[in-house]
């Protein structure tokens, strides 16, 4: 049993199960991140068909909407969903 006390067969399995579980970790947390990116996209593109409903009824209690203005705003906004970067130069 003398194998169990070698400082190198020691080190190697403690660094191995480091390496190992650092590399679960970071599997689990990209995953993780994705996850949650989609379900912000998808309750942003939500939100911005709720707004261009509201400015639709909003524009039809004014008085300023037409019949064929109707669902263009909510088409509008819910389509422009997606991240905004600015212009790189």
């Amino acid at each position: 049993m003398s194998f169990l006390r070698n400082p190198l067969l020691l080190l190697g399995v403690n660094l191995s199960a480091i390496a190992g579980s650092t590399y679960l970790l970071r599997a689990h947390h990209i995953y993780n991140l994705e996850e949650h990116e989609a379900r912000m996209d998808e309750l942003e593109g939500t939100l911005r068909g709720h707004i261009g409903l509201i400015e639709e009824a909003l524009d039809r209690l004014e008085g300023t909407a037409t019949e064929a203005d109707r669902g263009k705003k909510m088409d509008a906004y819910y389509g422009t969903r997606g991240r905004y970067e600015k212009d790189k130069k």
